[in-house]
């Protein structure tokens, strides 16, 4: 059985867990988050705690109770604490200013650049060159901070861009004549 299958899921004060037939939901108070049964695993909740047990002996039923038990953890970790991901802006007038539920960004571009965030998303600008994403899903927050990272990555040569707060860029020395 996986490694990370075996360990059970404790499930805090506050949170709760209804596994139905077709999605488990998990309701905290950062909200509510639904995942899809999978038929290779058995998920019971007994005593504050989530176990998976896989249906049958494949390889492929060992992977999915570790992959669910690692879905369900997040969920759980992110309706009673929720996830936040920082990014930098480094470069001389790069600027953003978040508006609501949007992210207006001013990045060295002719134009600004404004971004939507999905609903359950909060963005945050507590400077002018930083952006904080929260929100309870992780693979969500995670998603969002990549597209806008992917806006004005990090360039090679000077570091301007935009860059997760503990990315280290490599710089290149400039070609020589």
């Amino acid at each position: 059985m996986s490694r990370v299958g075996k360990m059970p899921v404790v499930v805090p004060q506050g949170v709760e867990v209804t596994i139905a037939a077709e999605k488990i939901s998990v309701k905290g108070t950062q909200g509510t988050l639904f995942v899809a049964v999978n038929p290779l695993v058995t998920v019971k909740s007994e005593g504050g705690k989530l176990t998976f047990v896989p249906t049958n002996e494949s390889a492929e039923a060992d992977a999915m109770s570790g992959t669910m038990r690692a879905l369900l953890a997040n969920m759980v970790n992110g309706v009673s604490k929720g996830f936040e991901k920082k990014l930098n802006l480094v470069g001389v007038g790069f600027r953003a200013q978040a508006q609501g539920q949007k992210l207006n960004l001013q990045i060295g571009f002719s134009h600004p650049v404004v971004k939507d965030m999905p609903a359950g998303i909060k963005v945050e600008c507590p400077t002018q060159t930083e952006i904080l994403i929260k929100g309870a899903d992780r693979q969500v927050v995670g998603q969002l901070a990549a597209e806008v990272r992917a806006i004005r990555p990090p360039e090679p040569y000077k570091g301007k861009g935009i860059r997760y707060a503990d990315e280290k860029v490599s710089l290149k020395e400039t070609k020589k004549k």
